[in-house]
């Protein structure tokens, strides 16, 4: 068996390590997005076993991930719970064509300040929201609002007891999670989050803590393929605009994260196009049976890699023990107090904020880093899909910016014609700062403008310049030489 298998060992014993890290996560983006605890665990089992079956990363771990929790939350507010699985089955069968026609290697073009962005946005709307779940209240519906309404929050938890034993809760959670690291290698293979809701989860027992637990419903109750009536949602543009969201969030998301795994170990490299494609077949397994999106988690891959799996084994053997607990003990999720998991998702939540990155790009990248938390900022302050089309656009637009540089250098000798030397890229961008600079040589002096320097002259530069020429010199002076290398 071994000699068949000569890797079996560690990745039977890293795949028990990402089971006890993915269970808690699981559960806990499943509570937080307004769905069945169980739908978690259903899509973290799609996750190990049907896209750990597939290329792609042979160590990405994929499975339910907090950077989808705010648009799930959102579209089953929408469009309601059944809508889910439309949106998700269509969200991994753009995924799968994707893949198939090699677009996968373009997800590493997008700007990585505004992939940090996002997250940095999605983690400020997490903690945010799950501020209010840690203190059993009920949390407003847009982004600034959840801001903007926690010194009231606060206020009406300090005058209710019920609401302070949740808070003990859940900061005990993040208490424990942050100082586990601290504590000897040997412990540390429990990982933290799953410590930390035992430890919750016993201590609300044992204090007999008025808090509030997970609804268990039972997976088969949970599992609800999407009807005939919910694909008729298709004809809403709005659902498509969701679907487009979740498509190319959860693709970047993956993608991005592939390419972190990959700088942890010195296996196989990922294949993007079949990555993309295996994200893409999982996620439409979880839409046909109504669950949850997935996304690579790199949380998950890195405890992978970590724990010293060698193949594609470890992911698939983690999403079997997830099926046999959710099969055999899914009475043990309502023992779990709601604010421990909210504690986990404030953790999880405050890691998506790359505080780090956003020093290191201001001092070296100013434009990279405004973009950065403009992507951010309007993720909180509108929504996911519109803050990450803002983000992108502004991308663009600074490169564009970037790409125009052109340079006009002029020369004049007191006598004779006055040379002006154009260099780099002419563009539209940079067209009023050209014509600002022609238009100020003198009108009564022969000009000379030599553009053999010009990587580049668009369409509306060349107009611009010959029009300048034709009406620049005056009546009885020579008219304006252009000469010109460019095609």
């Amino acid at each position: 068996m071994l000699t068949k298998f000569p890797h079996l060992r560690q990745d039977f014993a890293a795949s028990l390590v990402v089971f006890l890290v993915a269970l808690p996560l699981c559960v806990g983006v499943a509570v937080a997005s307004g769905v069945p605890a169980e739908l978690g665990l259903v899509t973290g089992i799609v996750g190990g076993i049907v896209t750990g079956l597939m290329r792609g990363s042979s160590l990405q771990v994929s499975g339910p991930a907090a950077g989808l929790t705010v648009l799930v939350f959102e579209a089953v507010n929408e469009f309601g719970l059944p809508a889910l699985g439309v949106i998700v089955l269509a969200s991994g069968l753009l995924q799968l064509a994707m893949g198939a026609l090699k677009l996968g290697r373009w997800f590493r073009a997008i700007s990585v300040s505004v992939v940090e962005g996002m997250l940095a946005g999605i983690g400020l709307v997490i903690i945010a929201g799950q501020l209010y779940a840690a203190a059993g209240l009920k949390a407003p519906a847009s982004g600034l609002d959840k801001i903007a309404g926690l010194p009231g929050a606060a206020a009406d938890a300090l005058g209710s007891t019920g609401a302070l034993a949740s808070l003990a809760i859940g900061a005990g959670t993040i208490a424990v999670m942050v100082l586990w690291k601290r504590l000897p290698k040997k412990a540390q293979t429990v990982p933290g989050a799953l410590a930390a809701v035992v430890l919750a989860t016993l201590a609300s027992l044992a204090f007999s803590l008025p808090v509030a637990t997970v609804e268990v419903k039972g997976l088969l109750d949970s599992i609800q393929p999407p009807g005939l009536d919910a694909f008729g949602e298709l004809a809403n543009l709005s659902i498509l605009g969701t679907i487009l969201a979740f498509t190319l969030i959860a693709s970047a998301e993956s993608l991005f994260s592939a390419a972190a795994v990959d700088r942890l170990h010195d296996g196989p490299r990922t294949e993007y196009d079949k990555e993309l494609m295996a994200q893409g077949a999982g996620n439409t397994v979880c839409g046909a049976l109504g669950a949850l999106p997935m996304t690579a988690v790199i949380v998950r891959s890195s405890a992978n890699v970590q724990a010293g799996a060698k193949t594609k084994a470890s992911r698939v053997l983690h999403g079997v023990w997830l099926l046999l607990f959710a099969a055999l003990l899914p009475s043990t999720l309502a023992l779990i107090p709601i604010p421990a998991l909210a504690g986990i998702l404030v953790h999880a939540g405050w890691k998506l904020i790359p505080f780090r990155e956003v020093v290191g790009l201001w001092r070296a990248h100013r434009g990279e880093a405004l973009i950065l938390v403009v992507t951010a900022v309007a993720i909180v302050a509108v929504n996911m899909f519109e803050g990450v089309l803002i983000g992108l656009a502004l991308s663009v637009v600074k490169t564009a910016w970037e790409a125009s540089h052109i340079k006009l250098e002029v020369i004049d000798k007191g006598a004779g014609p006055i040379q002006a030397y154009l260099s780099g890229n002419a563009t539209f961008l940079r067209l009023p700062k050209i014509l600002d600079s022609l238009e100020a040589l003198p009108q009564d002096r022969p000009i000379e403008v030599d553009l053999s320097g010009l990587h580049h002259l668009d369409h509306a530069c060349r107009t611009a310049l010959e029009n300048w020429a034709q009406r620049h010199s005056a009546p009885d002076t020579e008219p304006v030489r252009v000469t010109s290398n460019t095609g």
